[in-house]
């Protein structure tokens, strides 16, 4: 095959790639970077959709608002481009494990089309879907159609995310910086609780982190030990700094030896640029860097996530901030699992002891009515705040009880004591 021939033959403009898409085909996007913005305003401007799908998660542009008689747009994690609109009934959202999207997605879908940023091709005929692999890559093998949006920014990674030339339906270019996510600013409560969680870390150990003022903290107070090895869902900017302090070998892995895993990264331009054509990173499916059994069988596996708040019996909600639907579950469940069942394995959940403005307690006595339980009872380990750590794993109520409210803030521990003593949780 003539792939020089070939890439000509299927450059075209955004327009006519969306104008192949046929009425009840379902479209599926990478989240993030991933996304092919030029391709998404075409499908946006198009007037004659019947019975389509649009799959997202974590989009980072405002959500595409069509009646669902023309575009259905299925959001599989709220982020600030589709919230608004999931509360105002123009985006639906998908309960989901993320490993299980590709599945879910498969089971769903019979008329696929891959809609995708990737890296400009290699002299092979192959595009790199650079920070994604997430559950495009393994959808794509079986896709109706594909429609790639060429992007010299996007760094060309290796790893299970590769599209060749063969594959593609249609191509368009458009060089543009890719989507940054912000620095956030780290506060004196994000490094104490940082600081906690890095006391619960050992050298040789495998950690799932991700983005954040806590988890930046954390990476910033890690940068003394060694031969951590990373086996995560995301590659955060912060990582870059971790891997320079000389904490990161990943000589531990039986898997990947040598290697970072993960299945999606977002950051800066810094993050991009060393991710461009490294080899010490391999990006992965979701159904296997967030597979239980694979996590579970990594020793010494410490999975760090954060939760909105947590209840007397160690119950996480990390999807909903009042009457609010925020998020989704992400891979929490899924690492808080793995950990638990890996030797020697800890999980990890970290939150504020009060909301911003210190009016209410971000440990509370139980959840409110139709509150999600992101991370179950039976499956917490570690809480971390500002004011330390509970160990709730191998605990009994009344001692889960004791532990999380030492760990609340002071203004609201005698509060809290006399809740628990009225549902009889405290004696």
């Amino acid at each position: 095959m003539d792939q020089t021939k070939k890439y000509s033959e299927l450059l075209t403009s955004a327009e006519q790639a969306v104008a192949c898409i046929e009425a009840g085909e379902d479209i599926i996007v990478p989240l993030l970077p991933g996304e092919p913005p030029s391709l998404l305003a075409a499908l946006e401007n198009r007037t004659d959709l019947q019975r389509n799908r649009l799959f997202q998660l974590l989009t980072a542009r405002p959500a595409i608002r069509k009646h669902p008689d023309e575009l259905k747009v299925i959001s599989m994690f709220l982020s600030g481009g589709d919230r608004k609109a999931f509360h105002e009934g123009a985006v639906d959202l998908l309960p989901n494990h993320f490993s299980d999207v590709p599945v879910l997605l498969e089971e769903m879908t019979s008329e696929r089309v891959i809609m995708a940023t990737v890296s400009p091709m290699d002299e092979n005929g192959y595009f790199s879907l650079g920070t994604n692999c997430d559950y495009t890559a393994p959808l794509a093998k079986q896709a109706k159609k594909i429609l790639l949006e060429v992007n010299e920014y996007m760094p060309r990674t290796y790893g299970m995310n590769q599209i060749h030339i063969s594959e593609v339906t249609a191509l368009i270019e458009n060089h543009q910086p890719l989507l940054e996510g912000p620095t956030p600013e780290i506060t004196e409560k994000d490094e104490k609780i940082g600081s906690y969680i890095a006391n619960l870390i050992n050298d040789g150990d495998s950690l799932q982190i991700g983005f954040g003022a806590i988890p930046n903290a954390v990476m910033d107070s890690l940068t003394n030990h060694r031969n951590l090895n990373i086996f995560t869902e995301m590659i955060p900017d912060k990582l870059v700094d971790l891997v320079k302090s000389g904490a990161v070998s990943n000589i531990g892995r039986s898997d990947y030896p040598g290697k970072t895993t993960a299945t999606f990264a977002f950051g800066t331009q810094k993050l991009y640029d060393f991710l461009h054509e490294n080899e010490e990173v391999y990006m992965l499916p979701v159904d296997q860097t967030n597979d239980i059994s694979r996590i579970s069988e990594i020793n010494q596996m410490i999975a760090i996530n954060a939760t909105i708040e947590v209840d007397f019996l160690g119950q996480c909600n990390s999807e909903k901030a009042g009457s609010l639907y925020w998020s989704s579950t992400g891979g929490q469940a899924e690492f808080g699992i793995g950990a638990r069942r890996s030797k020697g394995g800890k999980g990890i959940i970290c939150l504020h002891s009060t909301t911003k403005d210190g009016k209410i307690s971000k440990i509370v006595p139980t959840l409110a009515p139709g509150t999600p339980v992101t991370t179950s009872k039976n499956d917490v380990d570690y809480i971390v705040t500002e004011f330390g750590v509970a160990k709730l794993r191998g605990k009994t109520i009344r001692e889960r009880t004791a532990a999380l409210i030492d760990i609340a803030h002071p203004d609201f521990r005698e509060e809290l004591t006399i809740q628990a003593k009225e549902m009889g949780y405290l004696i």
